[in-house]
C-alpha cells in the first residue's frame, strides 16, 4: 500500500508544535514521518530526551519514524553499525542511511535483532545498492528513499530519478521520495529554496507533484520535506488517488448531463492499440449507443482538451478522447473540457491499458 508522510525536526520546532503537526497529519491518513539526525549536534541523552517523546507520540498514532543518520552521526553518539538499540530506545522504526558504508555493514544491520528497518540513499546514481545485495541482506528490511534538495537548481533530473528509482524497484524494494509545502518555512538546514526530489517539482502544487511521483510508479510513498505543511496542503494530498491517476479538469459550461457523466463519472481506461495523437476510452460509446450526441463547441482542439465524438461519427459516438497533440477538428468532435494547465503534462503517464479518472477542479 502505498503511503503519505511528513517530516518534523525536533530541534527546528517547540515539541507541542511538532506534537500538533503529527496529530494533524494523522488526520487526514498520512503514516510515515522522517526526522533528521544529521544536523544534530548534542549529547546522546539529550537528543534521546528530545526525540523519544515525539516518536512516541507518533507510535500512539500507528504512524512510524525513520531518522536520517551517517556514518559521521554513528561516529558522533558512539554507536556501532552491530548495536543499533539507540534507534530501538528512542521508538524509531527505522534509519535511513544518508551516506552509507561499504554495504557489508548495511547488509549486517539488516539482521538488527530489533527489526529496524534500514533505508538506503536511492539517489547517488551509483552500484551501491547491488553491492549490499550482493552480501545477501535480509530485504524485509531494506527500504529506499531519496534525498531533497533545499537549493534551487540542484533537485534531481527527471532521467536520473528514473533510472536510479528503477534500480530499487527492479530488487522489489519500498521505495520513497519527497515533495514540497509551499506554506512551511523550514527543512533541517539554513537553506530552504523548497526541499522536493526532483527539480521540475519545486514550483508545483503540492498535490501535483505527488501525483506525478505515483504516476512513475516506481516511488511506493510520497513524503513533504519541509514543516509544517498547511492544513489544506495536507488535505488535498489526502484526497489523492494513489492507485489510479485522478485529474483535475476544468468542463465547458454548456455541457450536457451525459457528456457530463461519461467524465465524471464513467471508468476509463486507454485502448492498448495506442495512438499518437489521442487517448482513446471508448465504453463511453458502447454504453451511450443509440444516444443523440449532439453538436456543441467545435472549435480547434488544443492539446489537454477532453474531447468526445458526437453522432456524425457514426460508431465513434459518446467515444471519449484526451488530445495529447493540437489538432484540426474535423466539426464531429465536442471539446467537453480541458485537463488543469500544471497537470497537461501526467497524461503522457497513460499508457496503453491504464486506468485513469477525472475530477471537477
Amino acid at each position: 500500500m502505498r503511503e503519505l508522510g511528513i517530516s518534523v525536526y525536533p530541534i527546528h520546532a517547540k515539541l507541542e508544535e511538532n506534537l500538533n503537526y503529527i496529530k494533524l497529519a494523522h488526520k487526514y491518513g498520512f503514516k510515515r514521518i522522517f526526522t533528521c539526525l544529521l544536523s544534530v549536534d548534542e549529547e546522546k541523552d539529550k537528543i534521546v530526551e528530545e526525540f523519544k517523546q515525539m516518536i512516541d507520540f507518533a507510535n500512539s498514532l500507528d504512524m512510524y519514524v525513520i531518522a536520517d543518520v551517517s556514518p559521521r552521526v554513528f561516529k558522533t553518539l558512539n554507536i556501532s553499525y552491530k548495536d543499533l538499540l539507540f534507534f530501538k530506545e528512542i521508538g524509531a522504526y527505522g534509519l535511513r542511511l544518508d551516506m552509507g558504508f561499504s554495504g557489508l555493514e548495511e547488509s549486517i544491520m539488516t539482521f538488527n535483532p530489533y527489526d529496524l528497518k534500514i533505508e538506503v540513499n536511492m539517489s547517488s546514481g551509483t552500484k551501491y545498492i547491488d553491492n549490499i545485495i550482493s552480501y545477501n541482506p535480509n530485504r524485509e528490511n531494506l527500504m529506499a528513499c531519496h534525498n531533497f534538495y533545499p537549493h534551487r537548481y540542484t533537485g534531481l533530473s527527471y532521467n536520473h530519478f528514473i533510472k536510479t528509482s528503477k534500480q530499487f524497484k527492479d530488487l522489489s524494494l519500498r521505495t520513497a521520495a519527497f515533495v514540497s509545502s509551499k506554506d512551511a518555512l523550514f527543512g533541517p538546514w539554513p537553506v530552504d529554496d523548497g526541499l522536493s526530489t526532483l527539480e521540475i517539482h519545486r514550483d508545483l502544487p503540492i498535490e501535483v507533484q505527488a501525483k506525478h511521483l505515483f504516476a512513475t510508479e516506481v516511488i511506493d510513498d510520497v513524503i513533504i520535506a519541509n514543516a509544517f505543511a498547511s492544513e489544506e496542503e495536507l488535505k488535498k494530498l489526502s484526497e489523492i488517488n494513489k492507485n489510479i491517476l485522478t485529474l483535475d479538469v476544468e468542463l465547458v459550461d454548456n455541457i450536457p448531463s451525459i457528456e457530463k457523466k461519461i467524465v465524471l463519472e464513467e471508468p476509463h481506461f486507454r485502448r492498448g492499440d495506442v495512438s499518437e495523437y489521442m487517448i482513446r476510452s471508448t465504453q463511453s460509446r458502447v454504453k451511450y449507443k443509440g444516444h443523440k450526441f449532439e453538436i456543441f463547441n467545435v472549435k480547434d482542439i488544443k492539446r489537454g482538451d477532453i474531447i468526445i465524438d458526437t453522432s456524425l461519427y457514426g460508431q465513434y459516438a459518446g467515444e471519449l478522447q484526451v488530445a495529447l497533440k493540437d489538432m484540426k477538428n474535423s466539426g464531429r468532435t465536442n471539446i467537453v473540457g480541458k485537463i488543469s494547465r500544471e497537470e497537461i503534462f501526467l497524461i503522457d503517464y497513460i499508457d496503453g491499458w491504464k486506468k485513469f479518472k477525472f475530477k471537477e477542479k
